[in-house]
């Protein structure tokens, strides 16, 4: 029997808050995402469907020097 890595087949909903207003041209690195402007910050909101994928989004906004304010995991809507 071999060991399998349990599958989430549902993705979670995260929203990304950083510091400022972000560009068209760095919005563009966040393809999937909604982008919100509030407050001050910029919301960066969508679906990340697994672990890899959440630290790619924050590894780029590290690359882009973006303060990251908040990260938070959404509850899921009920259909």
């Amino acid at each position: 029997m071999t060991d399998q890595p349990r599958q989430d087949s549902t993705n979670r909903i995260y929203q990304f808050r950083v510091r400022g207003h972000l560009d068209r041209g760095r919005s563009s690195w966040f393809e999937g995402l909604a982008v919100t402007f509030t407050n001050g910050d910029t919301l960066l909101t969508g679906s990340v469907r697994d672990q890899t994928a959440l630290y790619s989004i924050l590894d780029k906004l590290r690359d882009l020097g973006l303060e990251l304010v908040s990260v938070e995991q959404l509850p899921r809507s009920e259909k």
